[in-house]
């Protein structure tokens, strides 16, 4: 029997990239697939419906089950039409994957305020929606899976990137916060932060040198080595795995850890300006540096 059989998936932001690899592998193992794109650019404009539709004929002609839905996640109606269609179709929703998204990238001191609206809003309120629109099916079936892409831009840090990273960092405390809230229902939540060529990825500037190194290295990543622990955490298997950051970097697999207090300082007068100012030294040792996710990973990636 197949990993996902009789399962109900949406993947939202599933017509290209890790999205289309996400919702064919699930179809391949044995899910119904609601594939949703709106179709746009990298920046979230237009749209075109031959984009979810190509990938529906895909699973289709291999000799799975799929839908196409072409909504925008960025709007709350959007997302329970999408739930709906899901039932309609195939009868109830298994797994929703939030996939979707969008790069309008600047430096945080140009930044637009439609800029920020829209990363915001495609990302992090587009996760919200899908969740909220099928967590009360969810918790009525005793079941459900939420998988949702998170970032190292947020997670560690990238430069011009205070829209996506601000999302990113949400998205993973929607993530938490839905794991903690439907644990009692049977139901798990996790992120993945991906390492993976894309389109929008491709957006990413190479002004010099650095930039150009980097972005070959993320050349090497394929979509389709993010897939698989997607797929996996849909899985009965995966029940007791949740409230966890996965990364996928090539053929490597990481747990990221959690923001935890490293180091205290106690005084029982209470604090002053100043006083804070003493032990300044002794709390130092253990600050985070300031660095950007290729200071972490500099290493070539494992494919």
């Amino acid at each position: 029997m197949k990993s996902l059989e009789g399962k109900v998936a949406i993947v939202t932001g599933s017509g290209r990239g890790i999205g289309r690899e996400i919702a064919l592998l699930m179809a391949k193992e044995g899910a119904k697939v609601v594939v949703n794109d709106l179709g746009g650019t990298g920046a979230g404009e237009g749209s075109d419906a031959k984009v979810a539709d190509e990938v529906v004929n895909e699973i289709k002609e291999a000799g799975g089950e799929a839908v196409a839905n072409y909504d925008s996640v960025a709007e709350f109606e959007n997302a329970e039409k999408m739930v709906k269609q899901a039932i309609d179709s195939f009868g109830k929703i298994d797994i929703v994957v939030n996939n979707a998204g969008i790069l309008r990238d600047r430096m945080v001191f140009k930044m637009s305020e439609e800029e920020w609206d829209l990363v915001i809003a495609v990302h992090l309120k587009g996760s919200y929606n899908m969740t909220r629109a099928a967590a009360p099916h969810f918790k009525e079936q005793k079941s459900g899976r939420f998988i949702n892409f998170t970032s190292t831009s947020g997670l560690i840090g990238n430069i011009g990137q205070a829209n996506y990273a601000a999302a990113k960092m949400g998205i993973w405390g929607l993530t938490n916060s839905t794991a903690l809230d439907m644990a009692r229902y049977n139901v798990t939540a996790n992120a993945i932060a991906p390492f993976a060529w894309s389109r929008l990825i491709g957006t990413i500037p190479t002004e010099s040198e650095s930039e150009e190194a980097r972005v070959e290295k993320i050349k090497q990543m394929s979509p389709a080595h993010i897939a698989p622990i997607v797929a996996y955490l849909a899985t009965d298997d995966a029940l007791d795995v949740t409230g966890q950051i996965f990364g996928v970097r090539g053929k490597e697999i990481m747990v990221f850890s959690q923001p935890r207090p490293v180091r205290s300082a106690y005084n029982s007068e209470g604090w002053t300006v100043e006083s804070i100012g003493q032990i300044k030294g002794a709390l130092k040792s253990s600050f985070t540096p300031l660095e950007v996710s290729a200071d972490v990973f500099p290493y070539d990636p494992l494919v």
